[in-house]
């Protein structure tokens, strides 16, 4: 039985995305000039991934003269919920509260990143009950 096509972006994936996201819209060639990463792959390798894409629903097409104009379906930041979404309810079981934990429990977090989290978690249009996510004096 054939695997069902996952509808994550892969890396190659994202880099088109980008690329198409950045520019509103691209024609294989433009997406090959704008490629950012170590090996630039091959005109039939993006225009695979463009099909993909297509079939995912992320990206559409407008024919201009002999090329196709490649344009996005999908905003970034609905790419990036989604994303996020799966990553919560794979690895998290739908914890908002452990993945924030394990987000800020790395010593790469800074001072500044813990404050700009607390401002936005103080702009959020979240329940009433904001108790349990204040901040605990010091033991």
């Amino acid at each position: 039985m054939a695997r069902r096509p996952s509808q994550n972006l892969t890396e190659a994936e994202l880099r088109v995305m980008r690329v198409l996201w950045s520019r509103k819209q691209a024609t294989v060639g433009e997406v090959l000039e704008h490629w950012e990463g170590d090996r630039t792959p091959a005109y039939n390798t993006i225009l695979t991934i463009l099909g993909i894409l297509e079939r995912k629903g992320y990206v559409t097409h407008t024919r201009e003269g002999r090329a196709f104009t490649y344009l996005p379906r999908v905003e970034q930041r609905e790419a990036r919920q989604s994303a996020l979404s799966h990553i919560l309810h794979r690895f998290f079981d739908d914890s908002r509260e452990l993945l924030v934990l394990d987000l800020l429990g790395h010593e790469e977090t800074n001072a500044d990143e813990v404050r700009r989290v607390r401002e936005l978690l103080e702009q959020s249009p979240w329940p009433a009950d904001r108790t349990k996510f204040k901040r605990r004096p010091r033991s």
